[in-house]
């Protein structure tokens, strides 16, 4: 395949070359498709499924929730749970993800009269997942039921720990599993070793998109034994608002079910029936109906921060309150903690990068340091994976020799699958995840022998990932064609995001008008085009890498090819386009 614009080496050192090439193209009598339908195709969709991923709906890629291990178990003890009035408590992770899942459960469990509580362990005291002191404490506290949501897959000791004393406990949840499950009286996985077929299908579903199944059900289960006789069924379809933000908050690929769980859900959000959700909208300064990307950029954030630098519960506090002053408190609070928590972030990910000169030969960076603060390593672990293109994990180390990590991976390596295998060697005290995010306790004397492991385990697959570098694109335009109109005309192929990238077009050649750092370490640049157009782009963290440097000392005037993400800036009187700018090459 030739590349795109010939351009085998741009600036950054990438080839541009086209995400597809339809086989239909070799067809003599082939007529180009519209634009969505190539961008549903270069996406993964076939002939055969465009036309419900062109209009993704729950019906059409709604599995039966039966076909998932204990899922019907699950659904029968909570659906008893319901019928005698029996005491429940879910217990969620601190993230969006378990936030999010908590909330679906208890405002469907308020939804048909049970009045569920609620335990969100402290990150700092606590850490990842249910602890068994935690879960014989709710036993004594009169809970008949505990299900937790978005952990406990690998939760051996503290599951072993509640069944001796008598508790009960479902798990509800989405991370790698190991081959012997723990003991619980039901754990509904997509990625348990023993699923089913159609079930491992599933696997790329949140922890939250799996409550929604168990609701679902539930409801069913309840439906069959009479329940709603007398009283009206929940509109558990309200509640994909929730789903939507965990979905997306918790970088799911966006492919299938998922996909319709966020184009419904951001319907959903628009209407703002969710006083929570509307509060955290207006903290968060929007305007208009929120976006697949607000999802991942402004709402996720501020819940996340509850839990990573202030009280793990206010983000499922939020989520389930019909109080719109104690929403507006929650929502003005979790902004609060989301400034503080980028301050800490700045300063952690600036000692981390000050480290990776001595990573630069490893397949997987590994960066610790004491004082750390351990509720933001997950997002410095991300920043350093955008920066070294190579999977990473941030280690924050406490005065007792233990320590904390997050990691971060690429396309293509199976962070999660790693960590298991690490934890199976001895070498840490708890860990899990999942192919694109985990997490780890270590004792810190651990620390390079774990490195060590990581490295010859995922080396090879680090290099593959890396070797097939390119940047991939959907549509070359001139630069008066980079314009609203068009960019709306692509989002009708979203929602957008992990597993169904966001298109990428190239445009130019146009000249550089102006250049300049904005920000931090932003590159904004002013370009034309011969036929009149000009285009604002921004490179985000870009300052220092090889592309901002070579965009910043090139003379005015110069002329290329960018490439990048299509936005609309509607900051304006009226809306323009932009580019957020990934790479550019020289025309000339």
């Amino acid at each position: 395949m030739n590349a795109v614009l010939n351009i085998e080496k741009s600036i950054s050192g990438q080839r541009w070359q086209w995400r597809s090439t339809s086989a239909d193209a070799r067809d003599p009598g082939f007529q180009p498709d519209d634009l969505v339908t190539q961008l549903l195709l270069a996406r993964g969709a076939t002939r055969e499924t465009l036309d419900i991923n062109r209009v993704p709906t729950i019906r059409g890629f709604m599995p039966d929730p039966s076909v998932f291990q204990d899922m019907d178990k699950a659904a029968e003890r909570i659906a008893d749970a319901v019928l005698k009035q029996q005491k429940v408590t879910i217990f969620g992770d601190y993230d969006v993800d378990g936030a999010t899942s908590a909330a679906l459960l208890i405002r469907l469990l308020r939804d048909l009269g049970l009045d569920a509580g609620y335990y969100i362990p402290d990150r700092l005291m606590e850490g990842y997942g249910p602890s068994g002191e935690a879960l014989v404490k709710l036993g004594k506290q009169g809970s008949d039921l505990v299900v937790t949501v978005d952990c406990g897959a690998m939760a051996f000791d503290a599951l072993e720990m509640a069944n001796e004393a008598g508790i009960e406990v479902i798990v509800v949840d989405h991370h790698k599993c190991a081959p012997e499950l723990p003991k619980a009286s039901a754990l509904v996985n997509p990625n348990r070793l023993d699923e089913s077929d159609a079930g491992a299908e599933h696997g790329h579903l949140a922890a939250v998109g799996m409550a929604f199944l168990l609701g679902a059900t539930l409801i069913r289960t309840l439906r069959s034994l009479g329940y709603f006789k007398d009283r009206p069924e929940p509109k558990l379809l309200e509640l994909l608002d929730i789903v939507a933000l965990g979905t997306v908050a918790d970088v799911a690929k966006l492919q299938g079910l998922n996909r319709a769980f966020v184009a419904q859900g951001l319907k959903i959000l628009a209407g703002r029936k969710n006083i929570g959700m509307t509060a955290l909208i207006e903290a968060s300064r929007l305007k208009r109906a929120p976006i697949c990307s607000d999802l991942g950029f402004a709402l996720g954030p501020r819940i996340n921060a509850g839990g990573r630098v202030g009280k793990s519960d206010l983000g499922v506090r939020l989520l389930i309150t019909e109080n719109p002053d104690e929403a507006q408190q929650i929502a003005a609070e979790l902004s609060h903690l989301n400034e503080e928590r980028r301050a800490i972030e700045a300063h952690v990910l600036e000692e981390a990068e000050a480290l990776c000169a001595g990573q630069q030969n490893q397949a997987v960076a590994v960066l610790s340091g004491k004082g750390w603060h351990p509720g933001v390593i997950g997002i410095v672990a991300s920043r350093i994976k955008e920066k070294m293109k190579r999977p990473a994990i941030i280690i924050a180390e406490d005065e007792d020799g233990t320590a904390k990590g997050s990691g971060r991976s690429i396309s293509g390596v199976d962070l999660g699958a790693a960590i298991i295998a690490a934890k199976d060697h001895g070498l840490l005290i708890a860990g899990g995840g999942h192919a694109m995010a985990a997490g780890i306790t270590i004792a810190s004397e651990k620390i390079d022998a774990f490195s060590e492991f990581l490295n010859d385990r995922l080396a090879k697959n680090v290099s593959e990932a890396q070797s097939g570098k390119a940047l991939l694109l959907d549509a070359v335009l001139s630069p008066k064609g980079v314009n609203p109109l068009f960019i709306e005309a692509m989002d009708d192929a979203g929602p957008y995001g992990m597993g169904w990238p966001a298109p990428r077009i190239a445009t130019g050649p146009v000249r550089i008008i102006k250049c300049d750092i904005v920000g931090k370490d932003h590159v904004r640049m002013i370009v034309g085009g011969d036929d009149g157009g000009s285009i604002k782009t921004i490179a985000f963290r870009a300052a220092e890498t090889e592309l901002g440097q070579a965009l910043l000392s090139a003379p005015r005037g110069r002329k290329l090819w960018i490439a990048g993400r299509a936005k609309i800036d509607d900051w304006g009187s009226r809306p323009a386009a932009e580019i957020h700018l990934e790479d550019a090459a020289w025309a000339d």
